[in-house]
């Protein structure tokens, strides 16, 4: 009888300790982890207004037609006094506006810079002078239509030009000045740039334009004044140029 007594006070104490050992063997619950935030995406805006500066070089071909010699006509089958080509640095600045249309971009742009293009040459009428052309300065105002890979924009450029030129003859072997001519020409241009998105609205690019300028008389004079010969010259040049620019205003779309 004690014996069944001491068995089912254990077998009590069995069944009391079941219920907490089942509560330790439960699962605990996982700890709550919050999603993360969504990021919205970003894209470079090339949209807004800009100022930079360039530099760079460039080069004019100018084709010489002797047209009249102190108002005496020259016969056309003999007035070809060749061409010069001047070539030398340019530096200045430009300023413009963009817009960006998904990845198209559009804009509109005046550029203004200093110029040092000269070059000389032998009359091939009279070998005893030479003809020196030489580009003081010259502006474009263009309007672009680009396509904007991010951060890197590739562009087309054109519209108007205009160029200041110098033109004079001199004695070859002495270098005396005979005559001379100051201009303004002015002309179309085309063009194209490749500009990449370094910093937030800063960018650099590099790019050529062509200007053509046609034909035009010029009545040149000589030191003193008087009348001397006119020249039909025909000019071309050719700009080469890095830029950098800086742009007002956000630097990146969200979408």
């Amino acid at each position: 009888m004690k014996n069944f007594l001491v068995a089912m006070a254990g077998l009590g104490a069995v069944v009391a300790s079941a219920p907490a050992s089942a509560a330790d063997l439960a699962a605990k619950p996982r700890p709550y982890t919050k999603a993360p935030p969504i990021v919205a995406a970003t894209i470079y805006d090339w949209s807004g207004f800009y100022i930079g500066a360039n530099a760079g070089g460039g080069a004019s071909r100018d084709c010489w037609n002797l047209v009249s010699n102190a108002g005496v006509a020259v016969n056309p089958a003999m007035n070809r006094e060749g061409c010069t080509s001047a070539s030398g640095a340019l530096v200045g600045g430009q300023i413009g506006y963009r817009f960006q249309m998904a990845n198209w971009v559009f804009g509109v742009e005046a550029q203004g810079d200093w110029a040092d293009f000269k070059g000389t040459r032998i009359n091939q009428i009279l070998p005893g002078v030479s003809d020196r052309t030489q580009v003081n300065a010259f502006g474009l105002f263009t309007g672009q239509v680009g396509y904007a890979f991010n951060n890197v924009l590739a562009y087309v450029k054109g519209g108007g030009a205009v160029v200041g030129d110098k033109y004079n003859t001199f004695t070859t072997a002495t270098n005396v000045v005979l005559d001379q001519a100051n201009t303004t020409r002015w002309g179309g241009t085309v063009g194209a740039g490749l500009e990449y998105g370094f910093a937030p609205n800063w960018s650099v690019g590099v790019e050529y334009d062509h200007i053509f300028l046609g034909n035009k008389n010029l009545n040149f004079t000589t030191v003193g004044g008087a009348a001397a010969m006119t020249h039909n010259i025909t000019q071309d040049v050719d700009l080469g140029m890095v830029r950098v620019n800086y742009k007002f205003g956000p630097s990146f779309m969200k979408f």
